[in-house]
């Protein structure tokens, strides 16, 4: 995957929150992401999903990513360095018979990156645009992304491009390291 859903900004108000954080919560697992998708309250996102019993793991990390960005500003609770790690944790979590799933935080590559303080008001003044428009609902993804899009020259676009690769190899590893046997 990118970005997970999540709790969208000023949830507080509209409680749009992602059908995704329920789903974790119910189904055994593991889901591959670069953070939550940059549009989305970031810290309500990972309370929810401590609050519904969903572990969040950083691959190599100590910090959440922010999707186009490597930090948030936000820690994970738990950090692995390697896929063989992060599905030892998995099989200790299914073993014990704890349901939900598993978020492994996998931050974009560094030479995708677009910086947070460089990309923050590009997304936040996307934001306020779509509100000014009166743009909402299942709409309101897409704008954003149109928006950020058209605003980085498309950067954007490679950045999304770039991390979803590198998710789909660390997934790729993910279940032959959790398949191995251990003694």
């Amino acid at each position: 995957t990118g970005g997970i859903g999540g709790v969208h900004r000023g949830a507080e108000k509209t409680f749009d929150i992602s059908a995704d954080m329920t789903e974790f919560a119910a189904s055994d697992v593991a889901v591959v992401t670069a953070g939550a998708k940059a549009i989305l309250d970031l810290a309500l996102t990972l309370e929810t999903l401590e609050t519904l019993g969903v572990p969040v793991i950083g691959l190599g990390t100590t910090e959440f990513p922010a999707f186009y960005s490597r930090d948030s500003g936000h820690a994970v609770p738990m950090s692995c360095e390697t896929p063989a790690e992060i599905a030892s944790v998995m099989r200790a979590k299914w073993a014990m018979g704890l349901k939900g799933g598993v978020v492994v935080a996998n931050p974009i590559p560094a030479e995708a990156e677009i910086p947070a303080a460089e990309i923050a008001p590009v997304i936040e003044a996307a934001v306020r645009k779509a509100e000014a428009e009166g743009v909402a609902g299942k709409n309101l993804t897409p704008f954003l992304l149109a928006e950020i899009a058209g605003v980085t020259a498309g950067r954007s676009l490679a950045a999304n491009i770039a991390l979803a690769k590198h998710n789909a190899k660390v997934a790729a590893e993910s279940p032959a390291a959790f398949a191995e046997k251990r003694p």
